[in-house]
């Protein structure tokens, strides 16, 4: 292994990290839509990969500008997010605890994620490559809409089926629809931050039906 002798050592080190990342993401979504059982959550992970697709495509227009091969190093902390997510995915659950747990996995990769691109986009501003800060930056920001849209999807009655121990058939507006919007270039009616999760909401909504 070539030592790292400066920041842009340090920037390719870490593309590549991410790079791997977004690849065994995009093996690890259809597993988690084939799990789930609502049919809004089985959607989301499918515009998701979309977007992890348009992502890869990304980095490899920055090892271009940066005139760098576009290699994977093997992401160890990403390995075990998904590992994780995948022995959740084996447990015997109710299907409505299952889709929360997915929830909870994917907004741990997504908060991973965030750090990652918030990270390099640091580095890439240090080094003076605005192209490159860019692409960062949209992808950066799509991190932190699909944490919110997974939230938004937890609000919108998986997290309180769960904690009833019951499937989701709320009939009201999905939290797909409103995922959908933000990717069309809407906006989400949040009232949380960016790096939020869904996980205590569920605690709390459990506190409460006891």
């Amino acid at each position: 292994m070539a030592a790292m002798e400066d920041l842009r050592d340090l920037l390719i080190d870490e593309l590549r990290d991410i790079y791997d990342a977004e690849h065994r993401i995009t093996k690890a979504l259809p597993k988690m839509r084939k799990a789930a059982g609502s049919e809004d959550l089985k959607e989301g992970f499918d515009l998701h990969l979309q977007e992890t697709e348009g992502q890869i495509e990304r980095l490899e227009q920055i090892f271009d500008l940066l005139d760098e091969p576009a290699k994977r190093k093997k992401c160890e902390g990403i390995l075990g997010l998904l590992e994780e997510g995948e022995e959740k995915m084996e447990e015997d659950a109710h299907q409505a605890v299952l889709d929360a747990a997915l929830i909870a996995s994917a907004q741990k990769v997504e908060h991973y994620e965030i750090a990652a691109y918030g990270t390099l986009r640091t580095y890439a501003q240090l080094l003076g490559h605005d192209e490159v800060v860019a692409l960062l930056e949209e992808t950066l920001q799509e991190e932190k809409a699909t944490d919110e849209k997974l939230t938004a999807l937890a609000e919108a009655g998986i997290n309180e089926a769960a904690a009833q121990g019951e499937d989701d058939d709320n009939e009201e507006e999905s939290g797909i629809q409103r995922w959908a919007a933000a990717v069309r270039g809407g906006s989400t009616s949040r009232r949380t931050s960016s790096g939020s999760s869904s996980g205590g909401r569920a605690t709390k909504k459990g506190a409460k039906k006891k």
